[in-house]
């Protein structure tokens, strides 16, 4: 039996290893880049937990801005769904799991499918979540859910019976960094993506139109303001720009849109990130 065990746990190793594009070191170095940065981001995030005031005062801010401009439509968005109770469930579960499930997954599909695009990606992803943190640490926001008086609605709470002050809901939700939406800058970081490395056309119009659900479903479940959503669409530009310009021209042949770099004769050079 433990022979049995042995092999079938040598096999199983054998045929991950055939599917990691450059083998464990660079898959363990990819996941230890990640989680660093993941780290360092929620420590960020944590810090505005602490200025319940200023998110309060900031977030009502906002709210006489869309107010002012006429452009306050999100109670009215969430007022027209709501009576869809199946729909406001579905967005709830979008919202927990956009972030971070999907995210990852794709991530993951895209180091072991696209590696020659990955790491330009990964790099996007860390310098907009590094963006973000400017933002949560300099002008902490409590989301439109903490302003029922403006007609706001915490579909969470309503529809799902979410404890927002549960450990697990702290994993997936800080309660005051709305600005900018990350939920909005990973979909439309993964959007683009997919539209660019995806071959079939039904997967490029399904990434094509994620940037947009994410938007409403942000919106709709009152997590966040549409000046979150347009800032973390914002956010995913600025780290466009950044990764395609100081971070490529600094180790092109590995962080480049397309790497590994090939040589004149059109081999591949392998190389590490």
């Amino acid at each position: 039996m433990q022979d049995y065990n042995q092999d079938f746990m040598s096999r199983v190793f054998s045929v991950v290893t055939a599917w990691l594009p450059k083998g464990w070191g660079d898959a363990g170095r990819q996941l230890g880049i990640l989680v660093g940065v993941d780290l360092i981001y929620e420590l960020g995030r944590g810090l505005a937990d602490h200025s319940r005031l200023d998110a309060l005062h900031h977030g009502a801010q906002i709210i006489e801005f869309e107010r002012a401009t006429h452009t306050l439509f999100e109670p009215a968005l969430q007022q027209f769904f709501l009576p869809a109770r199946w729909l406001v469930e579905g967005t709830n579960y979008l919202y927990l799991n956009a972030q971070f499930s999907v995210a990852l997954g794709f991530l993951i599909w895209l180091y072991l499918f696209r590696n020659e695009s990955y790491y330009f990606v990964r790099n996007m992803f860390v310098v907009a979540m590094c963006l973000a943190l400017i933002g949560y640490v300099g002008y902490p926001t409590a989301p439109p859910r903490m302003f029922p008086q403006d007609g706001f609605i915490d579909t969470m709470v309503k529809y799902s019976s979410l404890n927002h002050d549960s450990a697990i809901a702290k994993v997936f939700i800080n309660p005051y960094a709305a600005v900018p939406s990350m939920h909005c800058a990973f979909a439309l970081i993964i959007g683009v993506t997919g539209v660019a490395v995806c071959r079939r056309w039904w997967a490029r119009a399904w990434w094509a139109f994620w940037p947009i659900l994410i938007a409403w479903v942000v919106i709709v479940t009152g997590n966040h303001y549409w000046v979150d959503w347009a800032l973390g669409w914002l956010v995913a530009l600025a780290a466009f720009a950044i990764a395609k310009g100081a971070l490529a021209r600094w180790k092109p042949e590995a962080w480049d849109w397309r790497s590994p770099a090939r040589r004149p004769g059109g081999t591949p050079q392998e190389v590490e990130a």
